[in-house]
């Protein structure tokens, strides 16, 4: 990131303590919008409100404004526009070292000439604490992050995990009620990044401090967060828990961004309570659908892979039709199936690797089927 590593405090939080019962708006955004050439927005008129104790995580692609929305409330850039609010008071014109956030990034920012405990103990040393009492605080998040006894330890002696959980010990070490994640785990190969998502989790539900985190890993998202704020072109698309994002995806952005989805164009013929009949190529599909939706609209239908059922019993579905096979590929404890369905030729289904389904072969032609529940119309607008 480039960016130089910066040390906060506060007064108040405690390692080891408990989220709280009943949570109250920590940081607002209000407003904001970010250019820095005066014609293209960065970042545009974000109105999100973050509650204390929550874990929100910042998610979409390259170039979203996410990493911009982070930087702006940790300091570090200033809104064009807009204003920021920490626990009801603004911060514009504040410094980052004043504000009280601990930050992690990406490239761990350790001092290399530094021990692990001097990392840690440093920023304490800043602040006049008395050496009893870094010791204490030093120890207390080391063992939070269970890195005891590597104290001693230079950075260039630790491997990229152990580097970051020592960065995230650093953010922590002073206390703040807030911490800001910038691809943290960017840096690791998946074992590594896999095991520190629940560690991350884990911390955050010891401490109940507030974290906004930032990725362009969906499944990172999906496991740590307690809500996610999906970006697009400096515009949050939807914000919701993961479980709402994934089944209930309010734009064709978020259906595509989220897992993965088939989407299928049609044209609504009826709507009947929150389930309606949509005329595809090659027939009438029942779906759930998430918006308004009146006869005669133009919408996407999206079905999850997971969703899909081989040779259902005939009737079983709402949902039935005869599809081609293109291509089988093994992946472990699943096969993913491409098929020729509705006119095009990439439609997936992903199937537990059981009994019977190897026997599957392209250009075979076998009955799908997927209930309405499993399939959700959207809004075509904004396609």
């Amino acid at each position: 990131m480039g960016y130089k590593p910066v040390f906060f405090a506060t007064a108040s939080g405690h390692i080891g303590g408990q989220p709280l019962k009943h949570p109250s708006t920590h940081v607002e955004y209000l407003g904001v919008s970010k250019t820095y050439d005066g014609e293209q927005w960065i970042v545009e008129e974000l109105e999100l409100t973050v509650q204390r104790g929550e874990f929100l995580t910042l998610l979409g692609p390259s170039g979203s404004g996410k990493t911009t929305c982070l930087m702006m409330l940790a300091g570090f850039e200033a809104p064009t526009r807009g204003d920021i609010r920490i626990a009801g008071k603004s911060v514009q014109g504040i410094p980052a070292d004043k504000r009280g956030i601990g930050v992690v990034f990406q490239n761990y920012a350790l001092f290399p000439h530094m021990t692990v405990g001097g990392n840690l103990a440093f920023p304490l040393e800043v602040r006049g604490m008395a050496e009893s009492e870094r010791r204490a605080r030093v120890d207390k998040a080391l063992a939070l992050v269970r890195m005891s006894g590597f104290e001693g330890r230079l950075p260039r002696a630790l491997s990229g995990g152990q580097q970051q959980r020592v960065a995230i010990a650093r953010a922590l070490v002073f206390e703040p009620e807030l911490v800001l994640m910038d691809e943290p785990l960017g840096a690791l190969d998946r074992r590594l990044r896999e095991e520190l998502q629940f560690e991350i989790r884990r911390i955050h539900r010891e401490l109940g401090v507030t974290i906004v985190y930032v990725t362009h890993d969906q499944q990172e998202a999906m496991v740590m967060s307690d809500r996610v704020a999906v970006f697009s072109h400096g515009r949050i698309e939807q914000i919701a828990s993961p479980e709402v994002l994934y089944e209930e995806p309010a734009r064709s952005f978020v259906a595509r961004f989220i897992g993965e989805n088939n989407l299928i164009k049609g044209e609504v013929s009826e709507v009947k309570g929150g389930v309606c009949t949509v005329q595809v190529e090659g027939g009438a599909m029942t779906a759930t659908h998430l918006g308004d939706l009146s006869r005669g609209d133009q919408t996407l239908v999206a079905v999850r892979p997971e969703r899909i059922q081989l040779r259902p019993d005939p009737g079983t579905y709402a949902n039935e039709f005869t599809a081609t096979v293109e291509d089988v590929t093994f992946l472990g404890d699943h096969l993913r199936m491409r098929f020729n369905l509705f006119g095009q030729a990439d439609f997936i289904a992903k199937l537990p690797n059981i009994v019977g389904h190897g026997a599957v072969l392209p250009d075979d032609e076998v009955r799908l089927g997927w209930a309405a529940l499993d399939c959700r119309a959207l809004n075509f607008v904004d396609i």
